[in-house]
């Protein structure tokens, strides 16, 4: 009799056991982003549109799934709608992407996300100048920021940012953003604003 009681323990908390797992997993899932493509042909162009001019993006999509998945699914929420490129440096890069630079406060851009971060999707594509590549704080910390190159090449930059697009129409629009005098802290002096992003 005892030892039916103990089985009956067993169960009941191998049972208990299953539950909390499979509980928690659906916890854990549901709160990371859906990253994975869907109808990946319809988003390879994106432009971005700024009060300075537009500028068109193909996106490296077979390369960088996931980046891109990311990418366009925070553009249709309108994520990037009011940000604006809050670093800016002459023959280098100007980078975006970042929620916390809607507003006039400069001294927190640099740190906001979309709530998540996500792995790399390193490939073979160069950064090298109209390339438009994950900003991070490490590997895998993708989250928002992105930054576009403008230098010639970044050899020292290739395995530790993701590219994910380069530039097909509006580098006269970049070079304006670049070409704007900027702080100390490398933000330029006027606001180049992102008004919306549309997926073609």
């Amino acid at each position: 009799m005892q030892s039916k009681f103990f089985i009956w323990i067993f169960w009941v908390l191998v049972l208990a056991l299953v539950v909390w797992y499979f509980g928690f997993y659906r916890v854990d899932v549901a709160s990371q982003p859906q990253l994975e493509p869907e109808n990946i042909n319809k988003m390879s162009i994106v432009i971005l549109k700024t009060n300075l001019g537009d500028i068109k993006v193909e996106l490296f999509e077979k390369d960088a799934p996931k980046t891109v998945a990311n990418f366009v699914k925070l553009s249709k929420e309108g994520f990037y709608n009011g940000t604006r490129f809050h670093r800016v440096i002459k023959d280098f890069m100007i980078q975006g992407g970042d929620p916390n630079s809607k507003d006039d406060n400069w001294s927190n851009d640099g740190m906001g996300d979309p709530g998540y971060k996500f792995e790399d999707e390193f490939n073979s594509h160069k950064l090298v100048r109209g390339v438009i590549a994950m900003a991070n704080s490490g590997p895998n910390t993708n989250g928002s920021q992105f930054f576009i190159v403008t230098a010639k090449e970044t050899p020292w930059l290739d395995g530790k940012h993701t590219a994910f697009g380069k530039v097909i129409e509006g580098m006269d629009v970049i070079d304006k953003v670049e070409a704007l005098k900027t702080y100390e802290n490398d933000n330029p002096r006027g606001a180049v604003t992102v008004e919306q992003v549309i997926v073609e």
